[in-house]
């Protein structure tokens, strides 16, 4: 049963009309997803169909009585309140009825006489019956609940001293406790840890009943959530079965039917015109129909090319020591967030970094600037590294300022490597094309600020990229070309990001963020990561990195090269059953000769995954029929399975040989030798 249909909608902003003739319906219990490039219209469209926009043309019908919630990006709060008061009028009539009974309950404890005790009694409880229609007593403790899940930590705080994020998350707390008929979120997971957004996906997943509206870039949570998406382009909708992952299928099938009708139809215009330059003579009896067939296929527009920001950067030499973290303790507010971190950043790194909201993260980045004193210990920043910075919060930007002014400043060229361009010519390829150039930066959408902000970052000359949350507001086309270029990047990366298909693609180690300032290093990707997590009950590794005192073994050919500590050691051993033997075990010869030629089947498999990510990340493959990425991810997964059991079985007979010559060490001769 629809709970929305809109049909031929449309919309102009200054002058733009961003979608025109647009017709979709949505169904009682129905999760969808919108997706679409920065600039698009999405938000427009979300706020249009929720009834905070009115439409240009077009009609939106609404199932009686249904209600629908709004998510916006900046919400907006009466002042004077508290978190827990205003998440609770999310509960609408059910809050009336309750402050309607705390104040039958105050005037019971006043009244004295008996006929209005009576009276009083009698109404207290058919308050008390209708709350029981409205969900009962528990809608209180869950909404308490929804708010401690979502990261609030103090409930009775004024809403006016929330910063932008704690306010998403509190109006986000409010919908999900109203649970109306139709929610329409748009980007709930900005501002969000990983931890809280794998909660609100299961959230969302599992338990939300009512149909969804998931304006989003997390691709993670649109393939996990969805089971519809929406794609806005070119001022029109088309719709995909499926979540994400079955969207870009769908959407490489159409375009490769697309390109297909656009040949046959050049070929057809081919043949049709040298037909009509025939001599006089023969166009005097040629068909009328025919002709008129022509002239309509010359009239037909071809496909338009969705455009995608090309991103580029070429790395300059890194010398031998990139950069080095010694005993770093960093303090702010009373509170230590980083206590003894110690790590030695190798070439071709690429550091995913993790953990709660205020855990410490970007004060880490903002240290290894030199904008943040730390309390203790020392950075070493190599001769030869020149570091790039993204701000999570795009906050130096001159509202002022055109795109142009505030990408290149005065610059009339970029030199990238070997390659010169224009100015111009630059920012075309961040998707800002002729007079978009001139916009103002407070005109901007967030993506665009965002791509405003890249532009400006990849024109510098660097080798090592401290990205602080990279992925907020860019549209998923950007997101792709963004990984690519990490993926492909010659220096370091140390990337901040609760992006969990980003730090899966790109990431090749990860650096977690822990409680009481304690800080894990784990080879890998995030899944790798949570597995690893997941194995030893959610306590992860102690992880200090480059130290030598309780240093483990290098890994040969590993693409991340990490140094494994001792307490890492341990936990590999227990996993391989070790743990439960009395004394260390001798290596049996065969696992002596496993142990020899794991190495090159460790490189062997490296080569495989590297292979696979590079083909994914190549533009064409989703230019024809599209029917290899399914194959290819899948093989993608199992060498990358591959790849880690090889290496993990390498790091037990390392560690079952290393605690045999140990032993053999410190232990007496035997009775035989004495004699």
């Amino acid at each position: 049963m629809p709970i929305l249909d809109a049909t031929g909608l449309r919309k102009t902003v200054a002058g733009r009309t961003l979608f025109e003739g647009v017709t979709l319906t949505i169904r009682r219990g129905e999760k969808v997803g919108l997706v679409g490039s920065n600039g698009a219209g999405k938000t427009t469209l979300g706020r249009v169909l929720a009834g905070v926009l009115e439409p240009d043309g077009g009609r939106i019908s609404r199932r009686r009585d249904s209600t629908v919630g709004y998510l916006a990006q900046e919400p907006r709060f009466e002042a004077g309140r508290s978190v827990r008061e205003t998440v609770l009028e999310g509960l609408g009539r059910w809050s009336e009825l309750k402050r309607r009974y705390d104040a039958l309950t105050e005037t019971l404890a006043r009244v004295s006489d008996p006929e209005e005790l009576a009276r009083v009694s009698l109404e207290q409880a058919g308050v008390g019956e209708a709350l029981e229609r409205e969900g009962g007593w528990e809608r209180e403790h869950e909404a308490e609940a929804t708010v401690g899940h979502l990261g609030i930590a103090d409930p009775l705080r004024p809403v006016e001293t929330l910063s932008g994020g704690e306010a998403r998350r509190v109006a986000l707390a409010r919908l999900l406790v109203a649970a109306p008929d139709l929610a329409i979120l748009d980007e709930p997971t900005n501002h969000l840890d990983i931890e809280t957004i794998e909660w609100l996906e299961a959230y969302l997943r599992d338990r939300w009943k009512g149909a969804l509206l998931l304006i989003s870039h997390d691709r993670r949570v649109l393939d996990a959530v969805t089971t519809r998406t929406l794609e806005i382009h070119d001022g029109c909708v088309d719709g995909y079965d499926g979540g994400y992952a079955l969207y870009l299928e769908g959407k490489a099938e159409r375009e490769a039917h697309q390109e297909r009708t656009e040949r046959n139809r050049q070929n057809f215009l081919r043949r049709e015109l040298e037909w009509l330059r025939r001599q006089p003579k023969a166009r005097g009896t040629k068909q009328k129909a025919r002709t008129a067939r022509a002239e309509a296929a010359l009239e037909t527009m071809a496909p338009r090319q969705q455009g995608q920001a090309d991103l580029r950067l070429r790395s300059e030499r890194l010398g031998k020591t990139i950069l080095e973290l010694s005993d770093l303790v960093i303090e702010r507010e009373g509170r230590r967030l980083i206590d003894g971190l110690d790590l030695a950043l190798r070439p071709g790194e690429r550091i995913g970094v993790v953990g709660p909201n205020g855990s410490g993260k970007t004060s880490l980045l903002l240290a290894i600037r030199g904008t943040l004193v730390p309390t203790r210990g020392r950075i070493v920043v190599g001769a030869n590294t020149k570091i790039g910075y993204l701000d999570q919060s795009r906050a130096d930007l001159d509202d002022g300022a055109s795109v142009r002014e505030a990408a290149l400043g005065d610059a009339q060229e970029v030199v990238l490597g070997e390659e010169r361009l224009s100015a111009g010519s630059y920012l075309e390829r961040f998707l800002f094309r002729g007079p978009r150039q001139r916009d103002r930066v407070s005109e901007l959408s967030g993506g665009e600020r965002a791509r405003v902000c890249l532009a400006r970052l990849l024109a510098q000359k660097c080798n090592l990229l401290l990205l602080d949350e990279p992925t907020n507001d860019l549209d998923v086309a950007t997101l792709g070309a963004l990984e690519s270029m990490l993926v492909d990047f010659g220096g370091s990366v140390i990337l901040v990001s609760h992006d969990r298909w980003m730090l899966d693609r790109v990431a090749t180690s990860i650096l977690a963020f822990e409680n009481d300032g304690r800080v894990d290093y784990h080879v890998g990707n995030y899944t790798d990561y949570r597995a690893r997590r997941s194995a030893n009950h959610g306590l992860a590794p102690s992880g200090r990195v480059g130290r030598e005192r309780g240093a483990g073994p290098r890994i040969p050919g590993s693409s991340a090269r990490a140094v494994l500590t001792g307490a890492e050691s341990s936990d590999l051993a227990e996993r391989s059953g070790s743990a439960g033997r009395t004394g260390p075990r001798k290596p049996t010869q065969a696992e002596r000769l496993e142990l020899e030629g794991l190495f090159e089947k460790i490189e062997a498999a490296e080569a495989r995954v590297a292979e696979l990510q590079a083909r994914l990340a190549d533009p064409e493959l989703y230019r024809g029929t599209g029917e290899d990425v399914a194959g290819l991810r899948m093989a993608l997964e199992r060498a990358e399975s591959e790849a880690l059991r090889l290496t993990t079985r390498w790091e037990e007979l390392e560690e079952c040989k290393a605690e045999w010559e140990k032993a053999r060490v410190g232990r007496p001769p035997s009775d035989s030798k004495r004699r």
